[in-house]
């Protein structure tokens, strides 16, 4: 026997079924999709999926998505004054991200500018 919102529910969800509203959905008739968050510890897994289908990604993937981006912008680059300031944000959104992470630093991520002075320096002709 069905108690106050659960019979409401049911009756909704029959008089939907006999409208044909459950009829030709996206993906019926195909297997579900499972997510693998076996590596999520199983108290945090309903709230991770609860903020991934809000739209609400930590700020950390935010920023590793970002550089990624940055990154993949500087390789085919060629104009050297828009290189340095695509540079100059690369290594803003690196320190942006080792501030907000509590680590070592040993283990934060290192920043572009230095191997670009080493090479910029290591091919320009000395006097």
């Amino acid at each position: 026997m069905l108690y106050g919102f659960e019979k409401i529910v049911e009756e909704r969800i029959l008089k939907a079924q006999k409208r044909g509203e459950f009829e030709n959905l996206p993906g019926s008739g195909k297997p579900l999709a499972f997510e693998d968050n076996r590596f999520v510890s199983e108290e945090l897994r309903l709230a991770y999926k609860i903020l991934k289908n809000a739209d609400c990604v930590p700020v950390e993937i935010k920023l590793k998505k970002e550089i990624k981006q940055t990154e993949d912008l500087l390789v085919g680059m060629q104009e050297t004054s828009e290189k340095y300031r695509i540079l100059k944000k690369l290594n803003f959104l690196i320190m942006k991200l080792n501030s907000t992470r509590d680590t070592l630093i040993a283990h934060e991520m290192p920043q572009v500018y230095t191997e670009k002075l080493i090479e910029r320096f290591g091919t320009s002709k000395t006097c």
